[in-house]
């Protein structure tokens, strides 16, 4: 099997910059189509060399590798509450558009969630749901952590951002993955597709055997836009999947549009989280 050289460079200012750019890719439902971000000449350079470097590098192989790697869930043993406090350090301190900690960002996304009444595992699932980003705290450079996701081991779709980088991946010249199919069947169902690496995919692993199905596609797929935005995979995906991403999609407005610089009450509300992660993710769990 072969090794591909890993470049370390992190284009990026703070992994946050990653959503921000998605949120002016897809605005708030109502807004008009003209604000829809028209990828190009006007994408960030930043944004532009982050994607190069993740379409180039996030091959089979490489996907492969990271899961021999990092998911026999050897690398610590951390309660929900202590990967939280463990993400923080992920904070930029130079990062002018905001000063929220890590734990203030996912409180507002569960705050958001529990405010219009949903259950308690969705609301668990907007604290969690960025908790694999600790693969930056292990070494691991951001375009193999954030970004948008994508199957592997067949043709790249033209749907997914900035898809001409996809022409410097090796994986676009090998037969074998180069078709709509690639090494899959039609409708196999996502479950047996393996996507690109990141932190959906991780925490998915961490948490697989504890939450309720639903959470898990929420979960593991969140940052699938080529698929629950763009359609781009029908031909992949299986009926259970095309209703389990019902909750994709309404996962997704609290995932983008709920950051502010209002700032949540940590202490107040840790009792309550405490409680709803024992409820579910009780004690320390592998990562």
């Amino acid at each position: 099997m072969s090794h591909l050289h890993q470049p370390q460079p992190n284009p990026l200012e703070d992994l946050d910059q990653w959503e921000a750019d998605v949120v002016e890719r897809y605005p708030e439902p109502g807004k008009p189509s003209e604000e829809f971000r028209n990828y190009g000449e006007d994408t960030r350079a930043g944004v532009k060399e982050f994607y190069r470097l993740n379409h180039r590098y996030q091959t089979l192989d490489f996907v492969r590798q990271k899961q021999a790697q990092f998911l026999p869930l050897r690398q610590s043993q951390m309660t929900v509450w202590e990967a939280m406090e463990f993400l923080n350090q992920l904070v930029d301190d130079s990062d002018p558009d905001t000063d929220l900690s890590q734990i203030e960002h996912l409180m507002q996304t569960a705050e958001a969630i529990r405010a219009d009444g949903h259950p308690r595992w969705m609301i668990l699932t907007g604290l969690i749901h960025d908790l694999g980003k600790v693969l930056c705290l292990f070494g691991e450079p951001q375009w193999a952590v954030v970004g948008d996701t994508f199957p592997v081991g067949c043709r790249f779709s033209d749907r997914i951002v900035l898809a001409e980088y996809f022409d410097d991946n090796p994986d676009q010249a090998d037969a074998r993955y180069n078709t709509p199919l690639g090494i899959y069947q039609p409708q196999i169902g996502l479950s047996q597709v393996s996507m690109s690496w990141g932190h959906d995919e991780y925490l998915y692993q961490v948490v697989k055997d504890r939450m309720p199905e639903e959470a898990l596609y929420m979960i593991r797929y969140h940052s699938f836009y080529a698929g629950h935005r763009e359609s781009a995979y029908d031909h992949l995906m299986n009926d259970h999947d095309q209703q389990m991403f019902h909750w994709v999609r309404l996962f997704n407005p609290y995932d983008l549009y709920t950051k502010s610089d209002q700032r949540p009450d940590v202490q107040q509300l840790r009792p309550y989280y405490e409680e709803l992660i024992n409820e579910f993710l009780p004690g320390k769990l592998n990562w």
